[in-house]
């Protein structure tokens, strides 16, 4: 049970890349645009945070590299995610869909979110295992802290990820 909930924190923490840039875009940003400084801030910070935590810069850039993978998943996530919405959206506006259609459609977005988790959770253990155990506790305690700055709702917020 303990190693369920440490991946589960773990990969909260990973998330915490994406947290910036849906934060802004539920004002309305896009994905593009102003949103992809969102995803490279997220980015630029947690190298910052690895910079600061793994002491062999060698592995220190093969994981700033995985990071960049697992942000192009989430990006990629999020535009699939969008793109199954307008998907619903257009077969709502039809009086003739049926329940099957609805279904066939969220049957498909649930399946591309458990592949898209499946990835960023095989790149996770990857990063995971480039580093120490402390430099992963130090790192994850790091991204803990970074990510409830952008919690919504301010100190003690539960998050949305």
């Amino acid at each position: 049970m303990r190693k369920m909930q440490w991946a589960a924190l773990s990969l909260a923490g990973l998330l915490v890349l994406g947290g910036c840039s849906s934060h802004h875009r539920h004002h309305g940003m896009s994905g593009e645009g102003k949103g992809d400084a969102y995803w490279q801030k997220g980015q630029q910070d947690m190298a910052g945070l690895i910079d600061r935590t793994v002491k062999d810069q060698g592995k220190a850039q093969q994981v700033k590299s995985i990071v960049g993978e697992i942000v192009t998943e989430l990006k990629t996530g999020r535009e699939q995610e969008r793109a199954y919405h307008r998907q619903l959206y257009t077969l709502n506006s039809s009086y003739q869909a049926t329940p099957e259609e609805f279904t066939k459609i969220l049957d498909e977005a649930n399946n591309q979110r458990m592949r898209t988790s499946a990835k960023i959770l095989s790149l996770r253990f990857k990063m995971k295992e480039l580093m120490t155990a402390d430099e992963w506790k130090a790192l994850s305690d790091q991204m803990l802290s970074y990510s409830s700055r952008y919690q919504h709702g301010g100190a003690g917020a539960k998050s949305g990820y």
